[in-house]
């Protein structure tokens, strides 16, 4: 067998090592015949690049072999990307490879994982290599060109044993912020705290946080006393999964809050909940459809009498919703619909509706249109009393409102040249 495909079935193996812990190193050698400089019409592979998690610019500069094109219409290969946080506190960036024209029913799945704290450059390298081999793929279905050669460096010897964890998969993070803007007239000082404590396992899913957000702002108004305000946030939240199969979990999800705005001295949460997804769960990077369903109890203690004449009260509320998120090579569809209803009174509920579109249309022509809704029935903590004039101008509190909307269009067209090899970084990009 020549050598030629003996190193490119060991570069297809790789993406297996290094979801374990390997790091191989995939580079395919072309000779200078032009480099990027590809003439009008060439045989080449030709790519269209359809992730926003991909480093675009870095792959049109390190990848000179195939030719990237503006348009799906005059592609071989569509690649499409999803990013999703991991439980170690990284990052994992899945790569679909989606065959077009010649390659019609083709395609096939990569993923590489990023560690906690690495720099963008080792992330790019991390997604140039499974870019690299998902591309030779399909490249090795019509035969590897003569001029071109594929060099291997496999990952140290013992690297993708797997190793013990001494902390049993659980990540920690504290982080915070301090903020200060001050002119003539006004002052604003904020400081923001958070920490977490999170284990993510095939099995399990467990998640603590807390944050405190603490806002205060001073204005002279030219009148005998300044006007000092202050805003305070709150929170506590704890949620744990339990994954029953391929398509259901049950989950238990709990807070503690603190809220100014909402006029929230405090208030307790907890809800069990159950969800079910209509496809595999591993199916997560092109598909999701989810329905989830959760039942619990709110305590709530209130810093002023409320619209009802309570100070405090203890309420059951319900909550259902449905999550469809779809990442094809025709566009992208993510929606979701929620319900959240108390069960002492029925009419006191909430329905949010909230959409996004892409759509290619034909060559060069895309749409996109975002939409959100809400329709409001159920603020049982505003305050009795009407809000001051600085309370609404300064949003210090929580107004009552029936509804909120909110809609966005575009139309994209573009024409021209169908290559998109060259990368030019005068003056910024």
């Amino acid at each position: 067998m020549p050598i030629r495909v003996w190193l490119l079935m060991g570069a297809l193996l790789y993406p297996t090592m290094e979801a374990r812990g390997g790091t191989p190193q995939v580079t395919p050698v072309v000779p200078a015949t032009g480099g990027a400089q590809a003439p009008a019409v060439t045989g080449r592979l030709r790519v269209y690049l359809d992730c926003a998690d991909c480093f675009q610019d870095y792959m049109r500069t390190e990848i000179d072999w195939v030719d990237f094109v503006r348009q799906p219409q005059d592609a071989d290969v569509q690649v499409m990307s999803t990013a999703t946080d991991t439980g170690g506190g990284g990052n994992e960036v899945v790569l679909r490879f989606v065959g077009l024209d010649r390659y019609a029913g083709v395609s096939q799945v990569l993923r590489t994982v990023s560690l906690p704290g690495e720099t963008e450059d080792i992330r790019r390298r991390g997604v140039l290599r499974i870019m690299t081999v998902g591309l030779l793929g399909f490249m090795a279905r019509e035969g590897l060109p003569t001029e071109l050669g594929v060099s291997v460096r496999p990952a140290p010897a013992g690297s993708v044993r797997a190793t013990r964890d001494r902390w049993n998969a659980w990540v920690f993070a504290v982080s915070t912020d301090g903020q200060l803007d001050a002119e003539e007239s006004s002052r604003e000082a904020s400081l923001q705290f958070g920490a977490s404590a999170d284990r993510v396992t095939d099995a399990w899913k467990v998640s603590f946080g807390v944050s405190t957000e603490q806002q205060n702002e001073k204005f002279d108004l030219d009148e005998d006393e300044p006007l000092e305000v202050t805003r305070l946030e709150r929170r506590l939240d704890g949620f744990v999964a339990k994954s029953l199969g391929q398509h259901w979990s049950f989950g238990v999800d709990g807070g503690f809050e603190v809220s100014t705005f909402e006029n929230i001295r405090r208030a307790v949460e907890l809800a069990p909940a159950i969800e079910f997804n209509v496809f595999p769960y591993k199916e997560y990077a092109s598909r999701q459809l989810r329905l989830a369903y959760e039942i619990g109890v709110v305590s709530a203690r209130y810093n002023e009498i409320t619209l009802y004449g309570k100070l405090s009260e203890t309420r059951p509320r319900h909550a259902f919703s449905v999550t469809l998120d779809q990442r094809q090579p025709w566009g992208t569809l993510q929606a979701e619909v929620e319900w959240t209803q108390y069960l002492h009174d029925l009419s006191k509920y909430r329905l949010e509706v909230d959409g996004e579109i892409g759509v290619r249309i034909t060559r060069g022509l895309s749409v996109q249109f975002e939409a959100a809704g809400s329709r409001i029935r159920d603020q049982i903590s505003l305050p009795r009393r009407s809000a001051t004039q600085e309370e609404v101008l300064l949003r210090l509190r929580e107004l009552q409102s029936g509804y909120e909307v909110s809609v966005a269009f575009g139309i994209r067209y573009s024409f021209g040249s169908i290559f998109n090899n060259i990368v030019n970084p005068r003056f910024g990009t």
